[in-house]
């Protein structure tokens, strides 16, 4: 089975506003700061990174990358020669963008905050029963979300050590599939144990193992048998299989 009959389509993928946050919290830049050239490039790369996998991309995310070409051919010109814009407000051709991520950035914190306080609502009961204490050495919650795409980071960076050491990984006779690997992942990580994402490709020989690994992997996580976490914030991040209750 090649790698591209397989299609994937998340249901826990976000737009491409999310990703374009993602990339701006990963450089560590403020949003007034962002440098067009670099965010696209980077966001691109990611499109291209969807499409190796297959995975459905939502018309958004064509169409984010088109606005994004076009303010980076705006940036690139000197004001005397670009196109008119009748649309446009500022003389800065990212001022609609930023603008977009700040009213999204403020939604989206919005959200998380009532999400936290309806998680903590539920933990109040006017007539509680006997409750166990909580015990002290109750592992506390991971400290970062792992979203796609920081598990697509994570994937973008082991196809490129494939790249740049070298390419017998094209001659070797790729018989993986999906299933193959979701099994084989299973038999990997026992229940309630977890590995680094890195290690699940040491043993791959070939770009193609890489991808039909990581498809196996993402339809593990929506099967709900395996969860990622980090640590730290952008940290490693960790493959833990759910036990069996």
């Amino acid at each position: 089975m090649e790698e591209n009959d397989y299609k994937v389509s998340l249901e826990f993928f976000e737009g491409p506003l999310d990703l374009l946050l993602y990339l701006i919290r990963r450089d560590e830049v403020d949003i007034y700061d962002i440098s067009i050239q670099r965010i696209t490039s980077q966001y691109l790369e990611y499109v291209e990174s969807f499409k190796m996998l297959n995975i459905d991309l939502a018309s958004e995310f064509i169409s984010m990358a088109a606005n994004l070409m076009y303010i980076k051919s705006r940036t690139l010109l000197p004001k005397s020669v670009q196109p008119p814009d009748e649309e446009a407000d500022e003389d800065d051709p990212r001022w609609e963008l930023i603008r977009q991520l700040i009213e999204y950035k403020k939604f989206k914190d919005a959200a998380g905050f009532l999400a936290q306080q309806e998680i903590a609502q539920e933990q109040v009961y006017a007539h509680a029963p006997e409750k166990k204490a909580r015990p002290e050495n109750e592992e506390p919650a991971p400290l970062a979300e792992v979203s796609i795409f920081d598990l697509i980071r994570a994937f973008q960076n082991v196809i490129k050590r494939f790249e740049e050491t070298s390419d017998f990984g094209d001659i070797v006779d790729d018989r993986h599939t999906v299933s193959d690997k979701m099994d084989h992942l299973l038999n990997l990580i026992p229940p309630g144990r977890s590995l680094s994402l890195q290690s699940l490709f040491r043993e791959a020989t070939s770009k193609g193992e890489v991808i039909v690994t990581f498809l196996a992997l993402l339809e593990l996580m929506k099967m709900n048998q395996f969860k990622a976490r980090q640590d730290v914030l952008l940290g490693q991040i960790e493959i833990e299989r759910k036990n069996i209750e």
